[in-house]
């Protein structure tokens, strides 16, 4: 198992901060693991199984 830090996971998404923020107090993200004091990170796994959903879910749209 791997910890993404912020600037690893934008890299992967393409989201921004504040949009990555938004979507984890949404609920469409998955929320960040508290590293120490004022550190945190993403599961890799988990922040790759959120990109394959909105690959399917683009590619349901398309066959609709």
């Amino acid at each position: 198992m791997q910890i993404m830090r912020l600037k690893a996971v934008i890299n992967s998404t393409g989201l921004g901060r504040s949009s990555i923020y938004k979507s984890i107090a949404e609920g469409t993200f998955p929320k960040s693991v508290s590293l120490g004091d004022r550190a945190v990170g993403w599961v890799s796994s988990e922040v790759e199984n959120w990109i394959k959903n909105r690959i399917e879910a683009r590619d349901k749209k398309q066959t609709s």
